[in-house]
Formats: structure tokens, sequence, C-alpha cells
């Protein structure tokens, strides 16, 4: 009886020793395709052999643009107008901000959520009122 579990008793431990284990490999670096590895942005880097690029914000392009003499049917980029849109405006909620597929009948507030629903009806009209203009919406007479 003793011969048969030491018999599989070593049969456990070979196919233990057999098991390979697995490490975790480290992590590749990837090369992003999109980015140049040997981009070198022009104000870092070594400023000895070429000439440093300064770069302008848009406040700054647009102040050198006024003191330029421009005709008036050129474009600049203050004079740069877009079609109005048709899409229509996104609607937020006045209390959270997330956007808001409700407005309150009584108090024409906007909400997400029924806890903010639940939230407007306990507010006192100046509060209703205060978010209103805010909105820059037209204030409902009570």
């Amino acid at each position: 009886m003793a011969a048969p579990l030491q018999s599989e008793q070593q049969e456990i431990e070979k196919a233990n020793s057999n098991t390979v284990t697995v490490t975790p490999a480290e992590p590749e670096v990837k090369q992003m395709i999109f980015k140049d590895p040997f981009f070198n942005h022009s104000c870092k880097g070594i400023a000895t052999n070429k000439k440093t690029r300064v770069w302008k914000n848009l406040r700054q392009i647009i102040a050198a643009e006024r003191l330029l003499p421009w005709q008036p049917n050129d474009a600049t980029y203050s004079s740069i107008e877009a079609p109005p849109s048709f899409k229509p405006a996104r609607k937020y909620s006045d209390i959270t901000g997330l956007p808001a597929k409700y407005t309150d009948p009584q108090t024409k507030i906007r909400y997400a959520s029924t806890e903010e629903f639940s939230r407007i009806r306990m507010l006192p009209s100046d509060i209703t009122a205060g978010y209103l203009s805010l909105r820059k919406a037209n204030i409902p007479v009570p």
C-alpha cells in the first residue's frame, strides 16, 4: 500500500518539476508611429548652432496683426467668420452642469436627473430667478 502512494507522489513531483514558471515579461516600449523620434523643439536644446524660434500665442499674433496696415477685405485671425451652426445648442443643467434632457415646466430650470428635480422644487423663488438670470433666460412671473 505504501508503494503505490510513493509512486503517485513521485509522479506529482515530476509533473510539478516539468511545469514551466512564467515570469511576467517587461512591458515593451511602444514607439508611437505618429511622433517623429528625431523632433527637437526649436526653443529647447542646443541654441549655439541655430537660431531659436520664438513661439507666439494667439494673443500675441492678434496684437501684431493690429499694427500692420491691412486692406478691408484681407483675412486675418480676428476677421475669420464662420457660418452659423445648423446643430442646436447643447443644453446643460443649471444645477450641476451635466447635459440636461429635461426642463421644469414650473420654474423653467433645466435638470438632468430626478434628484435635481426634487431639489429644484424645494428652492425658493429668488434662487430660481438667480439661476435663470445666470443663464440669461426670461424670469417667469409668479
